[in-house]
């Protein structure tokens, strides 16, 4: 048997599931599933996809992996920590359990490209042996509002952060997300700033549309968006319309396909829809994929950027997608629409990993 393809994941919340659902991801899928079994406190119990066994038995060498803290507003409906300096003690301690992976063996962290292509080697030379590698991390923060002020940022950054997304859901202290409407703010300019100075990536995923045009103004460092689909495929200003993908094409990013069906499909109502509704299945996502190759002219802007674990399970994925190891189902599906080893090679990781060959030269 030929070995599966290698798959950089450019979204994954491992840290947020760890710490929130206190769900220890070097588990087996089913121990997590068996343990949650009864737990109602969350939409996806005993239905995630996500951990570590599980992203090893899929190639899933490499990802991007996030913090998360945001800062709700007085009696906004979003939910979040009442002061950035809450938002900014939830990162760290985020922070604190990916060290705690580091020392186990399980993660290890790349910072730059001499420690990228150390990684993909030993990935590589050790899944072929059938020896346990550390899976590689790529820190990024989403949603900016824990960065108390810029002094912050500047912390993370020697910490090993190397990509920003200024926004989540709603509004926010640097800039608005999805569902909210707006410019960048001025917090949100000398966030930018601060970014290209430093050399980091910008994720434009859940940008606001104004947000999104203000940001590319404002901002001269490489860009990507991270888990963004197709808003002409599943209607919603979650996703960008085909403009904003053309400019993210045209400033040289690269977008991770999601795998959540909310933006797979049009029409789907969250917490009602089923994927047996829509008949929902992985090859879906191809469609997306198609539609922005078409745009670019070209099949070297779309990735993988899955957000599996993004606060729901099994309950909102394609019914073929049962683990995140599923993604192995890809390059066939794309093999039957045309596409060549190399766009598949592309597309599971060559894509982003030239991205960043070009954003950390």
């Amino acid at each position: 048997m030929s070995q599966p393809c290698f798959i950089f994941d450019v979204h994954l919340d491992l840290a947020m599931n760890a710490m929130e659902w206190n769900r220890d991801l070097r588990w087996p899928l089913e121990k997590i599933r068996r343990w949650e079994m009864h737990m109602k406190d969350k939409v996806d119990r005993g239905n995630n996809t996500v951990c570590l066994p599980e992203m090893r038995r899929g190639n899933i060498g490499l990802c991007v992996a996030t913090q998360i803290g945001r800062h709700s507003p007085y009696f906004h409906r979003l939910p979040g920590w009442n002061s950035p300096d809450q938002a900014w003690a939830q990162t760290q301690g985020q922070l604190a359990w990916y060290r705690a992976m580091e020392e186990q063996g399980e993660m290890v962290q790349v910072r730059d490209l001499a420690q990228l292509e150390r990684h993909l080697k030993a990935w590589d030379g050790n899944f072929a042996k059938g020896v346990k590698h550390p899976i590689g991390y790529i820190l990024s923060l989403e949603g900016a509002d824990s960065l108390v002020t810029l002094r912050n940022l500047e912390r993370s950054h020697a910490d090993g952060l190397r990509a920003v997304g200024p926004a989540h859901y709603g509004p926010g202290r640097y800039a608005h997300g999805t569902d909210a409407e707006g410019p960048i703010t001025p917090l949100g300019i000398d966030l930018l700033r601060e970014m290209d100075r430093l050399g980091m990536i910008l994720d434009v995923t859940h940008l606001c549309d104004e947000t999104f045009w203000d940001a590319l103004d404002h901002f001269n460092g490489p860009l990507w968006a991270s888990h963004q689909n197709c808003r002409k495929l599943a209607p919603w200003n979650r996703q960008f319309d085909d403009e904003q993908i053309k400019a993210v094409i045209s400033r040289g990013g690269v977008l991770g396909m999601a795998f959540d069906a909310i933006m797979m499909v049009p029409g789907w109502v969250h917490l009602k829809s089923k994927p047996a509704d829509f008949q929902l299945r992985i090859e879906r996502i191809c469609d997306h994929i198609d539609h922005i190759c078409q745009l670019a002219g070209n099949s070297r802007h779309v990735g993988i950027g899955t957000d599996l674990d993004g606060g729901y399970g099994t309950e909102q994925t394609p019914m073929d997608l049962d683990s995140i190891a599923d993604l192995q189902a890809l390059p066939s599906l794309l093999a039957k629409r045309g596409y060549g080893v190399n766009d598949i090679q592309g597309f599971m990781s060559g894509n982003f990993l030239d991205f960043l060959r070009r954003a950390w030269k």
